[in-house]
């Protein structure tokens, strides 16, 4: 695996290096002082994929578009158990959140996954495109050992369209349910469940995007995270949200907090006019998902005649 940064400009390696330093330093603090088979578990590859890695990523933070590239990594570790976020990962990216936000520390914002080196290989076994870009493009800023992942194995172009248009089906779908659910609740008066559902609505358009065009979703409930992810596929995605000014981000993370403070807060309140901001956007988003998505199949369908 390539392990060369020499296309980044000094202080993203600078970052680079900084954000690898707490990610030991939170897992090594989370893992303790195991004993028996746990006392094995360590990291064996923090992978850099994405813009960043590839050489093409955008920084225009303070044009209409708002957009900056995030640094995507993909954690490696040897044992399931250590892929638990909430045990092993959610204060290194506390830690790394408040760096960028607040501190000041980072300026560039960082997204993680952490997988098992079956997991990745597995995905590689199956033909996921995710984890195939990352094996060709991604560059290791971590190795235990020089060993490689498994060689790819591209699915057939009928296995491709298939999966895709499965895919598509079952997740446009559930987020129309879910469309459906917060039109129901919100004319019921039933607001922090008109939140819960528009929330899943809009994680549900991301799912379906990422699985049709990669094979791959993290399955995560962070809609930033999601939507990060997913904006990487398409610049048309991008225009959906605004972040032209905090007020406007803001609304955006209130959508994002829905998915817990909905349920589980007696605090969380959404005004009408968010509401009604939130909705549309939501509506846009799904028609953009819905004209990609029917693009991508139409791509893999006109592949099956030259296969």
């Amino acid at each position: 695996m390539k392990t060369d940064l020499d296309h980044l400009p000094a202080n993203k390696r600078r970052e680079l290096d900084r954000v690898v330093q707490i990610l030991f330093e939170e897992f090594e603090d989370a893992h303790g002082e195991p004993t028996g088979p746990r006392k094995l578990g360590r990291i064996l590859k923090i992978i850099l994929y994405g813009s960043y890695a590839t050489g093409r990523w955008v920084h225009e933070p303070h044009t209409k578009r708002g957009y900056r590239s995030d640094f995507d990594l993909l954690i490696i570790v040897n044992q399931k158990e250590l892929t638990d976020w909430i045990d092993y990962w959610e204060k290194a990216s506390e830690r790394i959140d408040r760096e960028t936000m607040i501190l000041n520390r980072l300026r560039t914002p960082v997204n993680f996954i952490v997988h098992t080196l079956q997991e990745v290989n597995d995905g590689l076994a199956h033909g996921r495109y995710f984890f195939m870009d990352i094996a060709r493009d991604g560059i290791a800023l971590y190795q235990s050992d020089n060993s490689e992942l498994h060689k790819p194995k591209p699915k057939t172009p009928q296995q491709a369209y298939d999966m895709a248009q499965a895919y598509f089906d079952q997740w446009f779908n559930l987020a129309v349910a879910s469309r459906m659910g917060y039109h129901f609740f919100h004319d019921s008066g039933q607001f922090p469940d008109a939140a819960y559902n528009l929330q899943q609505a809009c994680e549900r358009l991301y799912y379906c995007i990422l699985l049709v065009f990669t094979f791959y979703t993290p399955y995560s409930h962070n809609l930033k995270y999601l939507r990060s992810l997913a904006e990487r596929l398409s610049p048309r995605l991008i225009d959906v949200w605004p972040r032209e000014t905090r007020r406007v981000e803001a609304r955006f993370l209130k959508l994002k907090n829905a998915y817990v403070k909905a349920r589980h807060s007696d605090q969380f309140t959404m005004t009408e006019e968010e509401f009604t901001y939130l909705s549309e956007r939501v509506e846009l988003l799904g028609t953009i998902v819905n004209q990609l998505c029917r693009e991508k199949l139409a791509e893999l369908h006109a592949q099956l005649q030259f296969k």
